[in-house]
């Protein structure tokens, strides 16, 4: 696919370009050919207009000055019509001549009814006008005006045959460049329909085996089969949450859900989902610290606030094992609001830390399948999770205007910093 993408890209940068060079030549090949033309009529209409006196005469160097006439380069010569509409002079001016060819340049003149035109068998312009001496003919050389016009379009062929070559070159790395970030969400993409395929093959496999086990023992009693009915409740709970966590992942992108959202107390929402997480911390034998401030509003939904401080607490409270502290902290800098959640287990690689927001990354390798290459997964998994819940966050505080962070080392533990927009009060 990424290969037809980068040829569409190529074709169609190609064809527009093309177009636009198309127009820019034969743009200036018309204007061109149009000042000639002007050019040429000017001529023969200051020489029928001058005096018979002051006949001008041609002057062929190329260095003339500025303030000369441009027409004095152009070859031109004069025939005057009797009544009888034979030629009764010929001033040349100084270009070669013959009767012969100045009277069949007035026969086809005459022939087309037209005061002013071409003919293209002698390559020669005209202009009829009818002067108190008679009616005059004007007649200009068009043969370098023709060579000019056909250098003027082969020069504008090479140029659009070269820039053609040279935008082809440029569009083949433009077209890598700018299919990168597509190349890469494909890619992603890929790996997270595979992740998600074996995340759910895991609890259907189980469910389904389950199912076997039960259909084996028909005539026995619920009671005696519970365990097997136990299991298949678990599997399908954790199933049904994995498909809400990816339902989720997949509007948040495409942006089909819209959340109802309105001033939120920061705050009191952070104490309300850090009271519920005292008691599973007692049982583990962690002690949780806090230091909120009080009075902190920004805008947006509540539910998803709730739910990115339940991941942020539940992940702190799994990855607290050395010290058994968890920390909570949520203060103000200056416009900003900034959660951090610290827990005091053992550091996180770098290498891990550079992908702890992708889905299904754990970082337990013990718990990779082993169908495919090893493939690092999130912290989730020492638990039994999939590796969404960072993601998730990471979802969540994007859809909230914020960023979130993570550092780690030995000294500090694994800490994650959250920075929301803040408000002044909850009239917004």
């Amino acid at each position: 696919m990424i290969q037809k993408l980068r040829k569409k890209f190529i074709i169609i940068n190609m064809t527009l370009v093309s177009l636009v060079l198309i127009v820019v030549l034969c743009a200036l090949c018309f204007s061109n050919y149009q000042k000639l033309q002007s050019e040429s009529l000017g001529a023969m209409r200051h020489a029928l207009s001058a005096p018979p006196d002051d006949n001008f005469k041609p002057k062929m160097e190329l260095n003339r000055r500025k303030d000369e006439s441009p027409f004095n380069n152009i070859r031109i010569f004069i025939v005057t019509l009797n009544e009888s509409g034979t030629i009764d002079s010929l001033n040349n001016n100084g270009t070669e001549v013959t009767e012969a060819l100045a009277q069949e340049a007035v026969t086809k003149a005459l022939e087309t009814g037209k005061d002013q035109g071409n003919i293209k068998s002698l390559a020669l312009r005209y202009i009829i006008e009818d002067t108190a001496d008679g009616r005059k003919i004007a007649f200009a050389d068009t043969i370098s005006q023709t060579r000019s016009m056909q250098t003027l379009i082969l020069n504008s062929l090479l140029i659009l045959i070269a820039g053609m070559a040279a935008f082809f070159i440029i569009s083949l790395f433009l077209s890598k460049w700018a299919l990168k970030p597509v190349e890469k969400a494909w890619a992603q993409q890929n790996q997270f329909i595979a992740d998600a395929s074996h995340e759910l093959k895991t609890p259907l496999t189980v469910i389904l085996a389950n199912l076997k086990i039960l259909l084996t023992h028909k005539e026995d009693t619920i009671s005696n089969q519970s365990r097997w009915i136990e299991n298949t409740h678990t599997e399908a709970t954790r199933m049904k949450e994995l498909v809400e966590n990816l339902l989720f992942l997949a509007r948040s992108e495409s942006d089909t859900v819209t959340y109802i959202t309105g001033s939120i107390n920061l705050s009191d929402t952070v104490w309300k989902c850090l009271l519920p997480f005292e008691s599973i911390a007692f049982e583990q034998g962690i002690t949780i610290r806090e230091n909120i401030a009080p009075s902190l509003y920004t805008q947006g939904n509540e539910g998803q606030l709730k739910q990115l401080m339940a991941i942020l607490l539940d992940n702190a409270c799994k990855y607290a094992d050395r010290d058994k502290q968890v920390t909570v902290t949520l203060s103000r800098d200056q416009e900003k609001a900034v959660l951090s959640v610290n827990n005091t287990g053992e550091p996180v690689p770098q290498e891990e830390l550079d992908h702890i927001f992708e889905r299904f990354y754990r970082s337990d390798k013990s718990r990779v399948r082993t169908e495919n290459p090893p493939h690092p997964r999130s912290a989730e998994s020492k638990e039994g999770g999939y590796g969404l819940g960072l993601s998730i966050a990471q979802t969540i505080v994007q859809n909230h205007h914020g960023k979130i962070s993570v550092q780690s080392a030995e000294s500090i533990g694994t800490t994650f910093t959250v920075t929301l927009p803040l408000y002044a009060s909850k009239n917004i």
